[in-house]
């Protein structure tokens, strides 16, 4: 009879765990090595890169000798009047080197080279976006998961209030009404605990997708809703700016626009290539061939081509006019959206203490109104309005904390930060 309570109480206690328990525990740091190493984001970031480096490899080619291999065999047939045939075959190996383009290649690579720079100033934008997401993500799990506990307390604290108000009722000494507002401040708070339960649920699938897992089992976060301390100073919005990846991006793309309007220009000079050919031929009448060689200067010199050649500057000019525009209109973006976000953290990190005081005023107020009220020193509309004040302060102080992380990780994106060489 022993052994099977004891059975008993182990299948109680192994399947009524609750999911937080057997959840898995992630920090902050956790949290951004696996967005680093697995999210599909940064590998499509990457995979920009990759193009662009590979398109600066096919530019180049073209500084590089041409070497093709020919093979001919063809077969001769006779006329209406001759039935003769004949066959013959021939190989040439042909080089060519460009000597001279002016400088079409050159400014084409270098164009390749300030692309690479814009998709690696990309991939930092992309890593900014995620940290903040991620951070997002994180943040509001830690905030559900102290919500939870937030709820339950307070339902507690309701359920408590209504057999204290029963007894009073019962007593004599509270009229029907403040027991049926006991009543309805208890459903309420059981409400927001299952509320609660299920948004835990959504803030646990969204922090799995902002890691970039395909499956999204329990997760627990732990940290606080703490910043570290910094200099009160505001700093130089326009340095932040020009350093943010973005307008780097758009900087690098600026450039490469600029150089592909030099390579546009210079197709209306000629191009001069140096060419060899080395091959031998035979047919089946006569032996091989001796070796022919020969060596020689191609100069290619545009004279007309329909207009193209100025319609493809005027096309560059155009885009390099864009590219300009564009930058200036990212910088002065990210100076305001700098701006802005430095004012929110700071908003938001005054704020968390303003909660603070609010909810120390609240505790000793509720401390001191359930002695009174115990005493019949207030009235029940006095002592529940002190406790739905109290029930505010700790979750307006909760949210605070919530939106100081967010704010700060608002700040962070604003200033290019990313989750590569992220220590906080």
């Amino acid at each position: 009879m022993r052994a099977k309570i004891y059975h008993f109480l182990i299948v109680v206690l192994v399947f009524g765990a609750s999911p937080l328990q057997a959840a898995e525990t992630l920090t902050w740091q956790q949290c951004v090595s696996e967005a680093r190493s697995a999210h599909p984001d940064l590998y499509s970031a990457l995979a920009v890169i990759q193009q662009a480096e590979a398109d600066r490899r096919i530019t180049a080619g073209a500084l590089f000798p041409q070497l093709n291999v020919t093979l001919s065999s063809q077969e001769r047939t006779g006329t209406a009047k001759a039935s003769r045939s004949s066959s013959s075959f021939s190989y040439s190996l042909a080089a060519q080197q460009l000597l001279f383009d002016g400088n079409k290649t050159s400014k084409q690579i270098r164009s390749a080279l300030e692309s690479i720079n814009a998709a690696k100033y990309n991939y930092r934008s992309v890593s900014a976006d995620l940290r903040f997401a991620l951070r997002s993500a994180y943040t509001e799990l830690l905030k559900a998961q102290d919500f939870v506990a937030l709820a339950r307390e307070i339902a507690e604290r309701r359920r408590n209030n209504v057999r204290l108000i029963n007894l009073r009722y019962q007593g004599g000494r509270e009229h029907i009404g403040s027991f049926r507002q006991a009543e309805a401040d208890l459903a309420q708070a059981n409400f927001e605990v299952s509320q609660s339960e299920r948004a835990l649920l959504v803030a646990q699938v969204k922090l799995a997708s902002a890691l970039g897992r395909d499956q999204h089992n329990p997760i627990r976060v732990v940290g606080a809703f703490t910043v570290p301390l910094s200099s009160l100073g505001k700093p130089d919005m326009a340095i932040l700016a020009r350093n943010n990846p973005q307008f780097q991006q758009l900087d690098a793309q600026s450039k490469a626009a600029r150089y592909d309007l030099d390579a546009a220009r210079s197709v209306f000079l000629p191009q001069i290539y140096l060419t060899s050919t080395i091959g031998r031929s035979a047919t089946d009448r006569l032996p091989m061939d001796a070796v022919d060689w020969n060596s020689g200067l191609t100069v290619s010199v545009p004279i007309y081509e329909g207009g193209s050649g100025r319609a493809r500057v005027s096309r560059a000019m155009a885009v390099v006019s864009e590219h300009n525009a564009a930058q200036k209109s990212g910088y002065l973006q990210l100076y305001d959206t700098l701006e802005e976000s430095w004012k929110s953290f700071q908003d938001a990190r005054q704020l968390v203490t303003v909660r603070k005081k609010f909810l120390d005023a609240a505790m000793e107020r509720s401390s001191i109104a359930n002695a009174q009220y115990s005493n019949g020193l207030v009235t029940f509309n006095e002592w529940v309005i002190i406790e739905n004040n109290l029930v505010s302060a700790k979750k307006e102080f909760l949210n605070a904390g919530a939106d100081l992380l967010i704010a700060e990780a608002k700040w962070i994106q604003a200033k290019g930060g990313g989750v590569d060489g992220e220590e906080k």
